[in-house]
């Protein structure tokens, strides 16, 4: 059978999807259910094969659908959202009083305890090159310490990260030390054990398709994108960590601030 639609007729394998896509956002197909097979599908909408191939295709482009070998195509299940405000470090500038359990700004998001969030972590000294050096304000020779993380939480990676410190900043201190991590307060508590303090954040959002490793270790289904978060950390003037990028789905967060207007005086 092939189909083949008029000049003004919608594409089959589209209407195929409309109606599935409409099944599991009403609920009709749950999350985490099978959709019907191809053969199903070849049978209720009278199409061929290719048809139902190309619609269960375009529900998986859209993030709608997840293809996995010796399961079949089943209805994305519904992952937790996490919300991400401007005032998330705070969670970890009330760590530095010692007497809350410990948390850091992504344990308090994710409404998880310590111990049931895992950190994978890699450290190693690095030049910093001329992108991470212009947002340091060093020369590209600069050594920094450069340190990669994947947060999980709930059995899942919810986030990658990439954060840098200047070298000579840490180098033989306990922060150096990826033993320690994780850290409860995270960089706000880190720094503070070196005497610095703290003083402001400045982070950048954008939005982007992952790369293949993001796919993988975040386990993204097609035609979901990310979002990508450069942060610079200040203590006064001086910019003491970097993180190139945080890496979160995009499906999984709500950006979430308040912006205060009330100390402004009108002109």
């Amino acid at each position: 059978m092939i189909d083949v639609p008029s000049q003004h007729e919608r594409p089959r394998y589209r209407r195929v999807a409309d109606e599935l896509r409409g099944r599991i956002m009403s609920g009709a197909i749950p999350p985490g259910s099978l959709l019907p097979s191809e053969s199903t599908l070849m049978g209720e909408f009278d199409v061929s094969r290719g048809t139902a191939r190309e619609a269960i295709a375009l529900l998986r482009s859209e993030g709608l659908a997840v293809t996995e070998m010796g399961r079949g195509t089943y209805a994305r299940p519904v992952l937790p959202i996490r919300r991400l405000g401007s005032d998330r470090y705070h969670h970890e500038l009330a760590q530095l009083s010692g007497e809350l359990p410990p948390a850091t700004s992504f344990t308090a998001d994710h409404h998880v305890g310590w111990h049931d969030y895992r950190l994978d972590k890699t450290f190693r000294e690095v030049p910093a090159g001329t992108a991470r050096a212009e947002l340091f304000g060093v020369a590209p020779e600069t050594m920094l310490l450069e340190r990669q993380f994947v947060f999980h939480a709930e059995g899942v990676a919810q986030q990658m990260s990439t954060s840098c410190l200047l070298l000579e900043m840490v180098a033989g201190t306990p922060v150096a030390d990826p033993d320690r991590e994780p850290w409860p307060g995270g960089n706000t508590a880190q720094l503070h054990s070196l005497g610095v303090v703290i003083t402001g954040i400045r982070e950048q959002v954008r939005s982007r398709m992952p790369v293949r490793d993001e796919t993988e270790t975040l386990r993204i289904p097609g035609g979901v994108p990310v979002l990508t978060i450069t942060r610079q950390t200040y203590a006064g003037e001086r910019v003491v960590e970097i993180a190139t990028d945080i890496v979160l789905p995009a499906d999984r967060v709500v950006l979430d601030y308040w912006i205060d207007l009330t100390d402004r005086t009108s002109t």
